[in-house]
């Protein structure tokens, strides 16, 4: 009864930029180019992958579901910081936080085991080559993706329903950019061990488990690869699993140092640079790692590139 003379938190100010008030007409000017940049490779990954019939195989299938995936994930989040930048109230309503806290572990979730698909998806082809193609047939590749995006959305549905049944009456300002778990969190006027309990536990499940399927893949992978006689073979086997790693350590380096770290050692600051990194370097990396440093991609690009300007013409 303590709290019935308290108002409501009805919205959220958002107050992770405050003190960079003079540089944040320059901070939009560079995080619109990069989001510019991100959506148009992309754009370019997805195009090539549905036009170029030599990209129609499994790996190719879930890169696509991948930019897709970084795509919607970046919308969630950037747009709305890029107008907070340049407006005097930085605010979200409390059915938008929720809304946005939400889209944004759905798809963050699904992003991690749909990794761990792609894991599983190197090691068919090192390491069961004739089968590949039986193995990892479109309906199996579909029924993965859609493995991965109902775990997301459990996960998400749990979480974003436990967070915002709590109370909120005393602070709505968020020392972030963005409605994340911990920053909410901690706005809550009574949150239990057992709230904080489940929600470790369900980040545990979303990055562990499928960290753990992901080790497992190339342990058999690393395996296989010893096995073959030549250094060139098992440098050229390897480097079709170069990529996967590099994103994979990013993710998990990044979503386990904030998620799955004590809360004693939590810190605002630093939170909010790795979800900068996070956000919105990640997705405009991960494009660069996966397909255009890759031959077989950039071929099928110009392909595409010949014939689209073929029909132009």
């Amino acid at each position: 009864m303590e709290w019935a003379n308290e108002t409501l938190v009805t919205e959220f100010v958002f107050l992770s930029f405050s003190s960079l008030a003079g540089l944040q007409q320059l901070l939009f000017a560079v995080f619109l180019l990069v989001y510019l940049f991100m959506l148009g490779t992309n754009a370019i990954i997805v195009s090539t992958i549905v036009l170029d019939r030599a990209l129609h195989t499994p790996m190719y299938f879930f890169l696509g579901v991948l930019s897709c995936s970084e795509t919607c994930y970046t919308f969630v989040i950037v747009p709305k910081m890029l107008v907070d930048l340049l407006a005097q109230k930085k605010t979200i309503s409390f059915l938008g936080c929720a809304i946005q806290m939400f889209s944004f572990l759905f798809l963050g979730c699904s992003h991690s085991f749909l990794l761990a698909a792609m894991g599983y998806d190197r090691y068919v082809a090192i390491c069961d080559p004739l089968r590949y193609t039986l193995l990892m047939g479109h309906g199996v590749c579909v029924g993965l993706v859609a493995a991965a995006c109902a775990c997301g959305f459990t996960v998400a549905q749990i979480i974003t329903s436990l967070v915002f049944h709590l109370p909120f009456h005393s602070s709505n300002q968020l020392h972030h950019f963005f409605c994340d778990i911990f920053p909410v969190l901690k706005l809550a006027s009574h949150h239990s061990y057992l709230s904080q309990l489940v929600v470790f536990v369900l980040g545990v499940f979303a990055l562990i488990i499928p960290l753990l399927l992901i080790l497992v893949s190339y342990i058999r992978i690393i395996s296989a690869i010893l096995k073959i006689p030549s250094s060139v073979g098992r440098y050229k086997t390897f480097s079709t699993c170069a990529s996967h790693l590099i994103v994979i350590t990013v993710h998990y380096g990044c979503a386990s140092f904030i998620y799955l770290r004590p809360k004693s050692n939590y810190s605002t600051s630093q939170d909010t640079l790795i979800s900068v990194f996070y956000t919105i370097l990640t997705p405009l990396f991960n494009p660069m790692i996966y397909s255009l440093r890759n031959k077989e991609f950039k071929s099928a690009l110009q392909r595409t590139m010949a014939q689209t300007s073929c029909l132009v013409n």
